[in-house]
């Protein structure tokens, strides 16, 4: 695998999905040749040609330039493709993206955020804070940041912010120098089997930090320490492990930690205090104790950088946050209506425990569609005890994404297991129509399927 300052021509097989495309631009803003497939024309194709790429949409191996120095596919590339095939059968090194965002991260001063909940926001929040701060960084996002319109920006320092995804154990390709893990909530059992294995794995992630690195997680997580019980001292060395510093944030608890926290004007607000440094009086434009804890994660690493106190509170409070985070659709004294990417059940109670702080006296109503059948199974019960916190819910059918369905598992095992009363089947055809027979005061649309393509319609039918 070559280093990052070796790569002067590249080509991308799915050059037009929003993270191929991402790294494909982080290369061309470093001077690399780039070149792509991808199946249709798009706008964001037909803008990465204006920008300077070379991109075509035949299955052709006769548009494959020569020289090239890397190779990246994305899985969702079919197996009989002919140039895909065609470099493995010319024993070139195909990479999946995951393993591109390793190279990059080896070659750069790379802050990564990991856990299962809260990745997306903390990694945006450190890449706000850092450009506030004028260092500009380069971000590799996990969703669209309102502030920067994207989920990728192209910046000039050595440093680079990551998320780090634990589907697939992609995460584990990286080497950052600065690392925080944010949450241990098990998901993606299909994938690692049991909580076990799952917690293993973020262990595995802590030993990728470079020597004399650092990394940040939440306050009573339970991760084994690199040498313990997951790392023999021959392992250590294998993976040329150094010194590693740890730290820990949370609310009231932790070696950085948030104090005071109360919401004043409908902004949540806090103090911030660590060993060496003390902010008073921070507003987050973001709701919720999660995001608080978000936010301790953004701090502790900022200061790690070298960041001062002014910046830090500048862009906490001016920080507008991400499509689908909390995202606030319609805003009225009379109707409140915010959209999220909540999966899990303890992003569900994050989400709803935020609105009921900012809306204590608001009837609560909460859309939610189910992700995957095999999450479903495996969180039922949980998933039900979350939306037993609102007033009234209305359930959808499972998005089964990548899955086939399973014998038994429906929505359904969810409502059964409720014990809220104001409750309600839905279905992606008949949605429109209850939904007309309805008065809502805070309604919330949760899910990580396409229950976002109705986010246009409900706003509209409720002006």
């Amino acid at each position: 695998m070559k280093e990052l300052k070796e790569i002067k021509k590249a080509y991308f097989i799915g050059i037009g999905g929003i993270g191929m495309s991402a790294i494909a631009r982080f290369f061309l803003g470093r001077g690399t040749e780039v070149h792509g497939y991808d199946k249709t024309e798009t706008e964001l194709t037909k803008a990465l040609v204006a920008e300077g790429m070379k991109v075509h949409y035949e299955d052709n191996i006769s548009f494959i330039p020569n020289d090239l120095d890397l190779v990246v596919y994305t899985p969702a590339i079919p197996k009989d493709h002919r140039e895909l095939n065609w470099f493995i059968d010319n024993k070139f090194e195909v990479l999946k993206r995951s393993q591109v965002l390793g190279i990059i991260s080896l070659g750069m001063k790379t802050i990564a955020v990991a856990g299962t909940h809260g990745k997306t926001t903390t990694s945006s929040l450190i890449t706000h804070i850092l450009r506030t701060a004028k260092i500009d960084c380069t971000a590799f996002l996990g969703g669209i940041s309102v502030d920067l319109g994207s989920n990728f920006v192209q910046g000039k320092s050595k440093w680079v912010v990551v998320e780090a995804d634990e589907y697939d154990r992609s995460f584990l390709q990286l080497r950052p120098d600065i690392a925080t893990i944010m949450s241990l909530d098990p998901d993606h059992l299909d994938i690692y089997g049991n909580e076990k294995v799952f917690k293993y794995n973020f262990t595995l992630f802590t030993c990728k930090i470079k020597n004399r690195g650092v990394y940040f997680y939440k306050a009573g997580l339970k991760i084994p320490a690199f040498r313990g019980m997951w790392m023999t001292d021959e392992k250590a060395k294998e993976w040329n492990l150094g010194h590693i510093e740890n730290h820990t944030f949370g609310i009231g608890k932790g070696n950085y930690k948030a104090n005071k926290v109360r919401v004043e004007n409908g902004h949540f607000m806090f103090d911030f205090k660590s060993e060496a440094e003390e902010i008073k009086d921070i507003k987050m434009s973001l709701p919720g104790k999660h995001n608080i804890e978000n936010a301790l994660a953004a701090i502790a690493v900022a200061i790690k950088v070298g960041i001062s106190a002014d910046p830090i509170k500048k862009a906490l409070a001016s920080f507008k946050g991400i499509k689908r985070r909390f995202e606030f659709i319609v805003k009225k004294d009379d109707f409140i209506y915010i959209d999220d990417y909540a999966h899990h059940p303890t992003e569900l109670n994050s989400a709803i425990e935020a609105a009921r702080a900012l809306y204590p006296q608001k009837k609560l109503t909460v859309i939610f569609q189910p992700h995957l059948f095999s999450r479903t199974r495996d969180f039922q019960d949980g998933f039900a005890e979350a939306l037993d916190k609102a007033d009234e819910v209305l359930l959808m059918d499972i998005y089964p994404a990548r899955e086939l369905p399973m014998e038994g598992i429906t929505s359904k095992i969810i409502f059964d297991k409720m014990q809220l009363r104001n409750k309600l089947l839905v279905t992606k055809e008949n949605l429109m129509e209850v939904l007309k027979t309805k008065e809502f005061e805070v309604l919330m649309t949760m899910g990580a399927g396409d229950i976002d393509t109705f986010v246009p319609k409900i706003a509209e039918s409720k002006k």
